[in-house]
Parts: C-alpha cells; structure tokens; sequence
C-alpha cells in the first residue's frame, strides 16, 4: 500500500490505483487497441481471483462434517456471485469484438508466443472446481505447461508450486457429492441401521416408476420401444453402477425428486446453484470461442492450440455430471415413490 495508515486511506491508495494503472503498457507505447486488449485481460485475471476465493469459501463449507446447515445459505450465495461473475464475463467478450480483425494483426506479433493457454488461475478454478484430466481434451495434464515454465525462474516455480497445492486439495465437486452422499433417504440417516436396504427399497422403487412410464411412451413403435428399453437401462446404470444402488445418486435423485420438503430447500438450491454455475461457464467458454473466431478466424493460437476448435471444444467440459443427468431420470410427481417418514423433513403429507 503506498502511504497512508490503515483504515485513513485515500480512494487511489485503498486500490492501489498508482500501480493498477501503470500496469497496461503505456511504457512500452502501446496503441489503444492493444491497451483494450490488454485491460480486457487483465479484468479477467481479476475476476478470476474472485472466482477462486468464492468457490474456495463453498468448498470448505461443503468439506466439513457435518455441514452446518446455517452455513449452507452462505454457500448458495458464493456460488450465485460466481455464476453473476461469469455472467459478466461473457458479456465482456462483446467488448473485445469491437477490436477489428487488422486492428488485432497490428499487434498480435507483440504477443510471441504468449497465450491465454497460459492463465495458472484458469487452470486454478478449473483444478479447484473439480475438472478431470481424463475429462480434458486429449486428457491434458494441466501442469504441463507450467511445469516447462517454471524453468524460467522462481515466479514460474512459485505458480507451479500454488497449482500443485490446489491438485492435493479436495475439489468442489467431491466436496458437494460427499455431502449429498449423507442426505437423509426416507429418513434413513446415512451409515444407520437398515440404511442400505432402505436406500435399496428406494431406488427399486424409483426405477418400477420409471419403467412404467418407458412402458408406456413405447407404444407400437419398434424404434420407440428400443429407445425406450435404452432410457431405462441408462436409469439402472445410473443409480446402480456396479449393481448396487449408489448412494450419492440416490441421495441426489432424493433432493430433485421431493423439492417441496422443508427440511430440502436450501440442499435443492445449492445444487440449483451448482448447475446454473456451471450451465454459465458453459456459455462463458463459448463467447470466447465466438469472439475468437471473429477475431482471428480459424488461425491456430499463439501459445500453439488450434483456436477456435479448441476453445469450442472446451465448451463441452461439464463437471458436475451426475447433477445434470438425474434429471433425465425423474418421474412425474404422482409416480414418485410414496414419501415415508415425512415428519422427519418437517412436512405432514395429506395422505399419512
């Protein structure tokens, strides 16, 4: 901080706005194309921490055992700042499209062979979030690069050091699951008594009920059928993936299918939340691939990557899997399994 006491700051000396700003390469005498494109960058690197501190509170609040539930508000809110963030990112790529493909070419040689390819709190949020290797393209170790870097000296080996931190950390989305793996089924409390076979009871139950209605879409149609028998097989290797009933899934089938319980209200908006992250990052990745391809066309990367292809083909990375595909499975309410112990989610159904 330059000058002043703690809590007697001005507004330039709280932000530090002397080096903020001297920070866009005015030294070297950048154009003002070149300077946009910087600043734009450099706003998401600032977005980035931010991302990084959220989903890094919600982690450690979803990582204890048990979780508070008074915390659980705290984590929903987290998450929907994340999702306002990535929000306006997207949006920020609009920015970036005012700059004309030859007002780009004008200084793109400037750049070598530097890369967004190379942004460590990308790869940070993305290690932090839950990202597999085997899930990236061509299975990419994502320290890799920085690996290579860190040869050129210790600010290179301090960023491998943070992101090799954040791989032996437990991520979000084992975080989130381990939690939903505890959800009370039928008011069975995880590792009870008689739990497995309650969650068993369940499971069978859901399936009956949706096999029922794949029965019944199936009609006289030979291809109906089949792609009918297929949806309900897939339900089966969903919740019983090695022929016993996943508890994980089970507990988030639970969630999604009885919302209307008290006792569920803020568990179904974390992971309302979660998938509306995601569904948000999603859309971010795929501006940026837009933007570029405006941009630059299909040239291939400054850091070596295959531009456009590759950035479309990241837009394909989900992470929350399971949170997405239960509700391929759900029933309708009338055809879910009669709810059991009610009370115990502090709800008095009308047929007990």
């Amino acid at each position: 901080m330059s000058g002043g006491d703690y809590g007697n700051w001005t507004y330039s000396e709280y932000l530090n706005l002397n080096e903020l700003l001297a920070l866009q390469g005015e030294d070297r005498g950048v154009s003002a194309d070149e300077m946009h494109f910087i600043i734009v960058h450099q706003t998401f690197e600032l977005w980035f921490k931010q991302v990084i501190k959220e989903l890094s509170e919600v982690r450690d609040i979803l990582g204890q055992v048990p979780v508070p539930e008074d915390e659980i508000p705290r984590a929903v809110e987290h998450l929907g700042r994340t999702t306002e963030i990535f929000r306006l990112m997207a949006n920020q790529w609009t920015v970036l499209e005012t700059l004309t493909p030859q007002g780009f070419l004008a200084f793109r040689d400037g750049l070598g062979s530097a890369s967004g390819f190379e942004s460590y709190q990308m790869r940070e949020f993305e290690i932090l979030l839950g990202l597999e290797d085997a899930d990236r393209i061509g299975g990419m170790d994502p320290l890799e690069t920085f690996r290579r870097m860190a040869k050129r000296g210790e600010e290179h080996r301090e960023v491998l050091a943070k992101l090799e931190d954040a791989s032996s950390r437990p991520s979000l989305a084992e975080s989130l699951m381990l939690w939903v793996e505890r959800t009370p089924i039928m008011g069975s409390v995880f590792g009870s008594d008689n739990d497995q076979e309650s969650v068993m009871q369940y499971v069978d139950s859901h399936l009956e009920a949706h096999k029922g209605i794949c029965d019944a879409a199936s009609g006289s149609s030979e291809m109906m059928a089949a792609r009918m028998k297929a949806s309900h097989e897939s339900a089966i290797s969903f919740l019983k993936p090695d022929g016993v009933p996943s508890r994980r899934r089970a507990g988030l089938l639970f969630i999604e299918s009885y919302r209307e319980l008290p006792l569920l209200a803020w568990p179904r908006k974390l992971i309302d939340a979660i998938v509306e992250l995601e569904e948000s990052m999603v859309k971010w990745r795929h501006s940026h691939a837009r933007m570029v391809e405006r941009i630059m066309g299909r040239r291939i990367g400054t850091g070596g990557t295959s531009g456009v292809d590759y950035l479309d083909a990241t837009s394909e990375y989900r992470i929350f899997k399971d949170l997405w595909a239960v509700r391929t499975i759900l029933v309708k309410p009338q055809m879910r399994p009669e709810l059991v112990n009610s009370e115990f989610y502090g709800y008095h159904s009308t047929n007990e």
